[in-house]
């Protein structure tokens, strides 16, 4: 397994990259353009921050839209909402289509009339294929059961495993909706010296992303890099590859820390 190397994104047949960029953290338009040259070409887009939005203008400029796979995600309960948030996004990015429409946060099905308009903008050209993120690991094997959905964005970190059961099994094979991870670092818990078991070091977050990429049913992890020393760090991970089994269990180790002192929260 070569984290360096292209992957093909299931059903879709999209060539990604192993590394998905988040736009929502602040990480400046140069960094992005950097990790672009390194192959990371999933642009996980969403308007709260220009650093993205100025990198996929800068890639498209140079005749390379073909390259790039812009994911541009709505949480928009409203088919109308649905429909005006994604021109929206497509206007600001100055895009004719994007390569994936992601309906986010569905811990349920969402309803008809959302995944109705979802298939409309497909037909109508204004997105190539249809994603879905939630929280809900049960609910992404009911849903690729009836095909609609071409990719999911599950959460997935050593400290969340529960994917490894109830949801990876049954996205295996081309013909299956490809798998997106989010929250490798567990929102930087993962990285935080203070939440360690006795005498352990944090791991760093180019561990967090090779533990996530070391699963074969990932096809690609994103991240959220605020800056361009978050991307380099990220980018370290496509260099060393694979973890070994004792980096996993190091890091289930830690993980398991990790929830067990959450959960007495709750």
């Amino acid at each position: 397994m070569d984290f360096s190397q292209p992957h093909i994104l299931k059903r879709t047949g999209l060539k990604v990259g192993r590394l998905g960029l988040g736009a929502g953290y602040g990480a400046p338009a140069t960094a992005y353009e950097e990790a672009f040259e390194r192959g990371c070409n999933y642009f996980y887009w969403l308007s709260r921050k220009p650093g993205m939005q100025d990198a996929i203008k800068n890639i498209c400029r140079q005749g390379k839209r073909d390259q790039l796979i812009v994911a541009v995600q709505s949480y928009s309960r409203s088919a109308l909402w649905l429909e005006m948030s994604i021109k929206k996004a497509l206007k600001s990015l100055s895009l004719d289509y994007a390569d994936i429409l992601n309906l986010g946060w569905h811990n349920q099905s969402p309803s008809k009339r959302i995944i109705d308009k979802a298939l409309e903008m497909r037909e109508k050209g204004y997105c190539r294929f249809l994603g879905l993120s939630g929280h809900n690991r049960s609910l992404f094997p009911k849903l690729a059961e009836k095909g609609i959905f071409d990719v999911f964005h599950v959460r997935y970190n050593a400290a969340h495993r529960g994917a490894e059961q109830e949801t990876f099994p049954y996205m295996q094979g081309e013909d299956k909706p490809g798998v997106v991870t989010f929250t490798a670092t567990r929102w930087g818990q993962l990285l935080n010296p203070r939440k360690m078991p006795p005498g352990e070091l944090p791991p760093s977050a180019t561990d967090c992303y090779r533990f996530v990429l070391s699963n074969p049913a990932v096809d690609l992890c994103l991240c959220g890099p605020k800056n361009t020393k978050q991307i380099r760090e990220a980018l370290r991970s496509l260099d060393l590859g694979p973890m070994d089994e004792a980096e996993l269990q190091r890091m289930r180790k830690i993980g398991d820390h990790i929830r067990s002192k959450a959960i007495k929260f709750f």
